[in-house]
């Protein structure tokens, strides 16, 4: 038992891991990952509904989102981005891990008769001959990424952008990595059973990662009949650090703000977002 306790608490390398995948494509947790998306008065998978309708006017309006012009939504969820910029008439892809929130978005999609290409795959991994007007990666999921796929996608995003294509994506600021406290927490069913339809033993470490500003929310999930980990890794960022990653896959910063929606920068924000455009 002391050897099972020591192994829950360890503390791995930054990114030693990566279980987004079984996150995602999960049976049962992929279902609680949409019931959040779908939540409209919350921030937990997605924004709430009020803020999603203004960053969508706010991003029609700034980057002139208009007929004929071509978004990639990576990480789309259920389509709540894809969705009402393709009712603006705008030519739309959506890609995401989770083929629950991908059935749903393509449900909606089909009943409004919008013609959205959705793409159930690893985003990390997405190709197509097609090339885009502006890319977005909304809700943070930036932070999530090693370094290396960090640069992976930043060039990925470069080929498939237009010449003057831009990014928008929002990332985790410094604020938001004072905030965060090392902790460990031991509780039966955590999360109110978010992690499995059975009964199970859940833990939750969080590490702090000071030189590289790195966040993990580590959490063993034990059953009667299996044992599995996640790792939750959130990088935590400057704009110097956002504009030294973005310089070096060929993007120069346009912009900083504090949302998505446009709201002025400020450093004291738990998160800003991020307008680069292809060189």
């Amino acid at each position: 038992m002391f050897e099972e306790l020591e192994k829950i608490n360890e503390r791995p390398e930054p990114f030693q891991f990566y279980t987004a995948g079984d996150l995602w494509t999960d049976e049962h947790t992929s279902r609680q990952m949409l019931k959040f998306h779908l939540d409209e008065k919350t921030d937990v998978s997605s924004r709430n509904i009020t803020f999603i309708n203004r960053s969508v006017d706010w991003i029609a309006s700034h980057f002139d989102m208009g007929a004929g012009k071509k978004i990639a939504d990576f990480g789309c969820g259920p389509g709540l981005y894809t969705t009402r910029l393709a009712r603006r008439h705008a030519v739309v892809t959506g890609i995401d891990f989770s083929k629950r929130s991908i059935h749903y978005a393509q449900e909606t999609a089909t009943g409004e008769r919008l013609p959205i290409q959705y793409v159930n795959q690893n985003y990390l991994d997405f190709e197509t001959d097609d090339r885009f007007h502006l890319i977005l990666m909304i809700m943070c999921d930036f932070c999530a990424l090693s370094p290396t796929q960090r640069r992976k996608i930043l060039s990925r995003f470069y080929t498939l952008l237009e010449p003057s294509g831009c990014v928008l994506l929002d990332v985790y600021s410094l604020a938001a990595f004072r905030e965060r406290e090392e902790k460990a927490l031991y509780e039966p069913n955590l999360l109110n059973g978010f992690w499995s339809p059975h009964p199970y033993y859940g833990f939750l470490n969080t590490f702090k990662y000071e030189k590289e500003n790195v966040v993990l929310d580590k959490y063993t999930i034990i059953e009667a009949e299996r044992s599995r980990v996640f790792y939750n890794w959130f990088q935590c960022f400057s704009p110097d650090d956002v504009e030294r990653e973005f310089k070096d896959c060929g993007f120069a910063i346009e912009r900083y703000y504090s949302d998505v929606a446009g709201t002025p920068f400020s450093s004291h924000n738990r998160e800003f977002a991020v307008v680069a455009k292809k060189k």
